[in-house]
């Protein structure tokens, strides 16, 4: 089992950046893919960015392509969410996850260890 604790959430403004971090400790965090997810109010959960184990291989979900960054330092356990361009939309929660492989999935179901997640709030 891995235990995750996510860092940087806030209060900013419409186009504003913040930077998410996640820090693991447990079962060795480098072999498997990790990501990012959120919730907003009343909605599911639901993907945002992954990286497999290597950093080699991302993906985003369309409404943060371009904007968001995932990336990842096995040395440190640490995974990181770059967040540009920030919108009201992008308010939630917003949690990591490592999964049980190297493969990325969007399914919160391939991600057994979760953390307890931090807000985003983005006003307009």
């Amino acid at each position: 089992q891995v235990q995750l604790v996510e860092s940087g959430g806030g209060l900013v403004q419409a186009g504003d950046s913040l930077t998410l971090s996640c820090l693991a400790s447990g079962r060795t965090f480098s072999f498997y893919a990790m990501a990012w997810f959120r919730q907003a109010p009343g909605k599911e959960r639901e993907f945002v960015a992954g990286i497999n184990w290597s950093g080699t291989t991302t993906h985003y979900a369309d409404s943060v392509k371009g904007r968001f960054a995932i990336s990842r330092d096995n040395s440190k356990n640490t995974a990181i969410l770059q967040m540009n361009s920030l919108k009201p939309e992008d308010t939630a929660v917003y949690y990591c996850a490592v999964g049980h492989s190297n493969n990325i999935y969007a399914s919160t179901t391939q991600y057994p260890d979760w953390g307890p997640g931090t807000q985003v709030t983005v006003s307009s």
